[in-house]
């Protein structure tokens, strides 16, 4: 009887883990059903690899490497890793905040589901940005000559690892989105925090033509750790100690933001 008791005790509360899932994959589920009913949502995804790839390359690859194509190899990796994070970062937080202030999420509410469902639906649902963006950047990057020097399973670790630390950084700007009534200052605030970590990094240039103070923080940017690995991945190089850094701050980030978000968007609900 107690071995009986035990596993309904382990069941039952295992149950509310379970609707948790289910109810985050069909809410999911309505966030690529609002994509697919309006698709120029995903502009940001589809313009946005195109465009930053061929600024860097025609306008600095002549300057940093002496040929475009020789910079193109160098560059594309870090273009990678910075289309994932702007994927990721500057339209979760405010599909959220619009959802809140349109009073979708008061329906939500009424609703027997889990209270950070929501989040984690549209989360969830946004992973459509990432697979866009990096379809359309690697077509790109082939159109203009960039070719993986390694393999195809690297290549989609590359992404993988690019993907990884994107979506956990998608949490920070969940946060911005529930703490933050105003839509226009939830863009202000994400963009202003995105671009010290896309930017300040060895991804347009070598760290080493850099003043000191701007070393120091390309070290400690957790962003250029996922830049070297995606680049020792798609045209050799180091790869083992880049890789376990960005997992291991992806980890930190997704473990820190995540409740942290939820945390908020229950005291505000």
């Amino acid at each position: 009887m107690t071995g009986i008791a035990i596993d309904r005790a382990v069941r039952t509360a295992a149950r509310p883990r379970h609707r948790l899932v289910r109810h985050s994959l069909l809410l999911a589920g309505r966030s690529l059903t609002k994509t697919r009913r309006n698709p120029g949502v995903l502009s940001d995804a589809l313009f946005m690899p195109i465009i930053f790839l061929l600024l860097f390359v025609y306008l600095f690859g002549g300057a940093v490497s002496g040929s475009t194509h020789a910079y193109l190899q160098y560059v594309f990796p870090g273009v990678l890793v910075m289309t994932m994070l702007l994927a990721g970062m500057l339209a979760t937080g405010l599909s959220i905040n619009t959802d809140i202030k349109k009073g979708v999420f008061d329906r939500f509410r009424s609703l027997p589901i889990g209270r950070s469902a929501p989040l984690i639906g549209i989360v969830l649902g946004d992973v459509i940005r990432y697979v866009v963006a990096a379809v359309v950047l690697f077509a790109t990057g082939y159109l203009m000559g960039f070719r993986v020097q390694t393999d195809l399973a690297s290549a989609l670790a590359a992404v993988g690892l690019a993907t990884a630390l994107g979506f956990s950084l998608g949490w920070v700007n969940v946060l911005i989105g529930v703490l933050i009534r105003e839509e226009v200052i939830v863009q202000t605030v994400a963009f202003l925090g995105i671009f010290p970590l896309a930017f300040g990094t060895n991804m347009v240039v070598p760290a080493d033509t850099m003043p000191g103070w701007l070393r120091a923080w390309v070290k400690v940017n957790p962003v250029s750790d996922a830049v070297d690995a995606a680049r020792g991945l798609l045209i050799g190089g180091p790869v083992a100690h880049p890789a376990a850094m960005t997992l291991l701050w992806s980890a930190g980030f997704l473990a820190v933001f995540g409740p942290l978000a939820v945390y908020v968007y229950r005291r505000r609900s």
